[in-house]
């Protein structure tokens, strides 16, 4: 058995992923309660005694929410950067009882018998991060919470078969909407969130430079400046004026804001 992968939730409402193998499992961030993530690895037939780490993308909201009591409760550790950590002690009630574990980036650490690499995205945050994991052959990483892409994502999306990529937002949408202007221009902005555009042109440079067979799940889609149907469509049209088209080598599929995904296996 390869990598398996999925997601529990994503949005700006909250966002959490379980990538596991036969005999490890962690979850990449915990921006849902406790209650919703036990609830979510339950309908999966799991629990968090199943659960060996959380690792954690940023201190936002929708990525940590769940941390103080999962860590409480369950004993988990938490990994992160030192960044990461600094900015989050102030935002758990209980950081003194959190188990944090540390990471560089660039620097591949393992836990159980996954092999992680952190590599740097564009947002602002103290030192956002995506990641990159390993377990034998199978690769899959994922790339949310970043204004652009950066010269480490595109070399992580290169380097894995399944990529949960961001599709935040569609710009005319977002521009016309009643998001306050600051709010617009920090979204729209290098470290702010990725477009539906921008995740399409990322998509035709990690096919060029990289021919493969490769799975795309469109993330974190923003419940006001998006739509499924809107982001997909989107991103195939930048296929097609580039002469990809989806199939046995190429597919992509959307994550849902507020329920599980279905299981991938890489």
């Amino acid at each position: 058995m390869g990598l398996k992968f999925c997601s529990l939730s994503s949005g700006s409402s909250g966002n959490c992923y379980l990538i596991g193998s036969e005999n490890t499992n962690i979850l990449v961030d915990a921006g849902i309660s406790a209650k919703k993530t036990e609830e979510a690895l339950s309908s999966l037939g799991l629990s968090f005694a199943d659960i060996s780490a959380v690792l954690v993308s940023h201190e936002h909201s929708d990525h940590i929410k769940g941390i103080d009591t999962i860590s409480k409760k369950y004993g988990l550790p938490i990994y992160s950067n030192s960044g990461t950590r600094e900015a989050m002690i102030p935002l758990c009630k209980n950081s003194d009882l959190i188990d944090f574990r540390n990471f560089s980036q660039g620097l591949p650490f393992c836990i159980g018998d996954i092999t992680i690499e952190a590599f740097n995205v564009s947002h602002d945050a103290a030192e956002t991060v995506g990641f990159l994991v390993k377990h034998g052959n199978s690769s899959l990483c994922t790339a949310t919470d970043t204004g652009c892409v950066t010269p480490e994502i595109h070399r992580a999306l290169c380097e894995s078969d399944l990529v949960v990529l961001e599709a935040n937002h569609d710009e005319n949408v977002l521009k016309m909407g009643n998001y306050p202007w600051f709010l617009k221009q920090r979204i729209l902005g290098s470290q702010g969130h990725l477009s539906n555009e921008a995740a399409g042109e990322e998509i035709v440079k990690t096919m060029v430079d990289s021919p493969r067979k490769r799975r795309f799940l469109l993330a974190h889609l923003s419940k006001e400046n998006n739509f499924p149907e809107m982001a997909y469509q989107t991103i195939v049209n930048v296929l097609e004026r580039n002469s990809l088209f989806l199939g046995s080598t190429l597919k992509i599929e959307l994550l849902n804001r507020d329920k599980p995904s279905k299981i991938y296996t890489v």
